[in-house]
């Protein structure tokens, strides 16, 4: 890294402290890095539990960042100083912690599945001399650079300009699922019900279209788990408008255990209004029955088939299956890691300075992504674990 830039976090939530504590753990030389938050005292535990938690002697400061745009000094000057924003905080602050990074002239980074926000933040940041990594996270993120790169390698392999399917899939879940929901939380409730009730972008027929979520129930086997697919919104980034004209057929689709979409069909069929409304129903409800479990368990499977320069039809694959981790000296839940690792692998590109303006994922390269040490210390195929850390990880409780 040129000259240790600082690195600032905002946001102090299980998300950032996963990124402060791999960028400090991973990272080729340690970074100085700089959790910012509304609660100041929150900020300083993830400082601390950072610091605690990595191997190397880490430079790890907290500060406070206040709702609005009202900077006090000491943050002002912090800015100035700041290489990388990783935006972690909640997706309807993306604009303004965009015009921030603009302002303080640093790249920027979010992690948000918000279309509105994340238009938004394309049209602040045209023609910026930094580099605003949009929608960078597991999915929008690692799967979309994940598939666009199963895509372009299908093209090279199989010598063709087309194809006719590509499949994005995955599924943050706990290890165990009861009835009724089959389902527990790993992340955020009001996230998993915007993803159900906002419409999903697809291709279909070589044509970007918008169609309803939850729309088109599938089965799937990945690594020998049975598990149902549907239609959710915001995870296909912007590979519908990259691909559109280059696939027949383009969706993603959250994967969850059989029995939970029913579940979800039940109670949507009860609720009434529209929009944010029928969101904080949804909300409110799962919330009432379905609970918070820290043992998890991330399924991830992308495919791209179609026919061969030969006319032989084909499909190719990848699945992972991510289960908690040890950064450091710490054990760190699968949607941490998962979440986290690839806008680090993005910090690491752009201390090179490798990208400037709006990046979107289909403009990240693949290559360099995918095999970027921190990566793949995180998303390794099933066939590449190791038998003694996935014993040591199954004793997890």
């Amino acid at each position: 890294m040129k000259n240790h830039p600082s690195i600032i976090i905002a946001g102090a939530g299980g998300i950032a402290e996963a990124l402060g504590l791999i960028l400090a753990e991973w990272s080729p030389e340690a970074p100085q890095l700089w959790i910012g938050n509304r609660t100041l005292h929150k900020a300083e535990k993830v400082a601390n539990w950072i610091k605690e938690g990595s191997t190397r002697d880490v430079e790890v400061h907290a500060f406070h960042l206040p709702e609005g745009e009202a900077y006090p000094e000491e943050a002002k000057a912090i800015f100035r100083e700041g290489g990388v924003l990783v935006d972690c905080l909640p997706g309807k602050e993306a604009p303004r912690m965009a015009r921030l990074a603009l302002k303080y002239d640093m790249h920027y980074i979010n992690l948000t599945e918000h279309v509105r926000e994340t238009n938004e933040v394309s049209a602040l940041a045209e023609g910026a001399r930094k580099a605003f990594v949009l929608q960078a996270g597991l999915a929008p993120g690692y799967i979309d650079i994940l598939a666009h790169g199963m895509f372009k390698e299908f093209c090279v392999r199989h010598e063709v300009a087309k194809v006719d399917k590509i499949s994005m899939r995955v599924g943050a879940l706990t290890r165990h699922a009861a009835a009724p929901s089959f389902y527990g939380f790993t992340w955020s409730p009001v996230g998993v019900a915007t993803e159900y009730l906002e419409p999903a972008i697809v291709v279909r027929d070589f044509e970007k279209k918008s169609v309803p979520p939850l729309s088109e129930r599938r089965l799937l086997l990945v690594n020998g788990t049975l598990l149902e697919e549907d239609l959710t919104s915001g995870g296909a980034a912007d590979l519908p408008d990259a691909l559109a004209g280059r696939v027949k057929d383009l969706d993603y689709k959250t994967l969850r255990y059989p029995g939970h979409y029913e579940w979800i069909s039940q109670q949507l069929a009860s609720i009434k209004g529209s929009g944010l409304e029928r969101i904080g129903e949804l909300q409110k409800r799962m919330e009432a029955s379905i609970p918070f479990v820290e043992d998890d368990v991330v399924f991830l499977y992308a495919a791209v088939q179609g026919r061969d320069s030969g006319g032989v039809f084909r499909r190719e694959e990848k699945a992972f299956e991510v289960r908690p981790q040890w950064v450091g000296k710490k054990l760190l839940r699968a949607i941490q890691t998962t979440t986290a690792a690839p806008p680090a692998e993005i910090v690491l590109q752009l201390l090179k300075d490798e990208y400037s303006g709006v990046v979107l994922q289909s403009m990240v390269s693949p290559d360099k992504f995918l095999n970027g040490k921190i990566v793949r210390q995180v998303f390794r195929e099933q066939k590449e674990q190791r038998p003694e850390k996935v014993e040591e990880l199954a004793a997890w409780p």
